[in-house]
């Protein structure tokens, strides 16, 4: 479990599926997650480590991360959702930062990536307020849910 300011993360368990799965379904989260894909969130991608989000007890959202393991490129990559009932309360902002945290700490790493699409500005907004930083767009990056091509802005978090 990592503790954040105004979050807990808790390692993800079988008995989170069902109302992440829900979550993941709202217009919302699938405008930019697309719809849930077959074992989400427990077997769809095996390469990342996801935790649950919870305020004060309740799940309000999913945080994962991933690691390459080349010492030449090591580095961590993350990704999350917020319910939408729970966003603009600073709450996804604080599992990212507490995630940070831990990626640094425990895992030893010096680089954190993530790469939302250049106009979720509310996403932006909260990676900036941890400390991330763009580092460039690349156009025509990503498929939308609705089979549109857009454009991507990766952004990293270095430290010395």
């Amino acid at each position: 479990m990592l503790r954040g300011e105004l979050v807990v993360l808790e390692p993800l368990a079988p008995a989170d599926a069902a109302v992440l799965r829900d979550m993941h379904a709202k217009p919302e989260v699938a405008a930019w997650w697309g719809q849930p894909e077959d074992g989400f969130p427990l077997t769809d991608e095996p390469e990342a480590t996801r935790f649950t989000i919870r305020r004060e007890g309740e799940t309000i959202g999913m945080i994962q991360f991933g690691e390459e393991s080349e010492p030449e490129y090591r580095h961590a990559w993350i990704d999350l959702f917020v319910d939408p009932a729970w966003a603009g309360r600073g709450l996804g902002t604080d599992a990212v930062a507490t995630l940070v945290r831990h990626l640094q700490r425990d895992r030893g790493h010096h680089r954190i990536t993530i790469d939302p699409a250049l106009d979720n500005a509310a996403a932006i907004r909260s990676y900036e307020k941890v400390g991330f930083r763009r580092v460039g767009v690349t156009r025509r990056s990503w498929r939308d849910p609705g089979g549109v091509w857009r454009d991507s802005l990766p952004m990293e978090l270095v430290t010395d």
